[in-house]
């Protein structure tokens, strides 16, 4: 970084300080500093941590300050290096680059994350205030349930702990969410926790399998019949276990429920045909043809049905 940039933000910092030294700076005066230091060095940038500690000092309750000082700690929790893993994937990201070692062995690198323990739990100790203090803020809760995922890795166990309980405080209390943005309605809320499920199963570990499963369980304890979590456990039975019966069985509820399902019906195809069994494929591919979008993919099932 250079010099002049850095005496700079420095500058900044204590011009917020010296020009009203009669008069306590307001939150929004504080935020705009902070703003402006971040977008120039980023959120972990020279002069943002005296920001923030003389920010808390006049607003120890202000939101804005407890998810400035969570993105703070958070960023400098951080330390990226690259290693090398005899692995196609590593948490579901394919590798930065790949080489041919002298013996022609493909050797894979990856950027790899680790995370300061103590640095990180100051970051959530912050994000638990601020969601201590606006409990329906969900912006705020999945703030914390991201970086617990990006430091957990592939074996997301207080991830998987935080959602949840979200679910289970969303399902008995029914809070009136917001978002900013955004309309934080039982749709929204659905689809975000639909977005764990995604990423604990790109993850792929055991363990992240058995999040998503256990995930996709909890949701439906709070809407049994909805068919985006019961394709979740077909996909898991299928998939993780290799279980075809279970799968088929999850699937069958889906198709009952919404008889054009996309992703189920294609998903029994591929395992009647896997099995080789013709009587369970002739039974699927009809409801594939129905639902599919995609015209190639609707000629080619018309194609097979017919040959069977």
């Amino acid at each position: 970084m250079k010099i002049h940039t850095i005496l700079a933000a420095i500058a900044m910092t204590a011009s917020l300080f010296c020009a009203q030294a009669q008069d306590k700076p307001s939150s929004a005066e504080f935020l705009e500093r902070y703003n402006k230091l971040v977008s120039k060095l980023g959120a972990a940038g020279v002069g943002v941590e005296t920001v923030i500690q003389k920010w808390e000092a006049a607003y120890p309750d202000d939101i804005d300050m407890l998810t400035a000082k969570f993105s703070y700690y958070f960023t400098k929790s951080q330390d990226r290096s690259v290693q090398v893993m005899d692995a196609d994937k590593y948490l579901g990201e394919k590798p930065a680059l790949s080489l041919t070692d002298s013996l022609g062995k493909k050797v894979n690198y990856f950027q790899v994350t680790n995370y300061d323990d103590e640095l990180f739990a100051n970051a959530t100790s912050a994000i638990d205030k601020a969601i201590g203090l606006e409990r329906n803020r969900l912006d705020l809760r999945f703030m914390k349930t991201a970086a617990l995922l990006a430091y957990e890795k592939d074996s997301p166990d207080m991830t998987l702990s935080d959602l949840k309980a979200l679910v289970d405080y969303n399902g008995h209390t029914h809070p009136q969410w917001s978002y900013p943005d955004f309309i934080a309605d039982e749709d929204f809320f659905k689809a975000a926790v639909q977005e764990y499920c995604y990423s604990f199963f790109r993850i792929g570990t055991p363990q992240s399998f058995e999040a998503f499963r256990q995930l996709s369980e909890k949701m439906l304890e709070y809407w049994p019949d909805d068919t985006l979590f019961l394709t979740n456990l077909g996909s898991y039975y299928l998939v993780c276990k290799k279980d075809n019966k279970s799968a088929l069985k999850y699937y069958n509820k889906v198709l009952k429920l919404s008889p054009n399902d996309y992703t189920a019906a294609k998903n029994c195809v591929l395992m009647a045909r896997a099995e080789k069994d013709v009587k369970l494929e002739k039974k699927y591919l009809p409801i594939l043809i129905r639902a599919t979008e995609d015209e190639a993919e609707r000629l080619s099932a018309e194609a097979r049905l017919k040959s069977l």
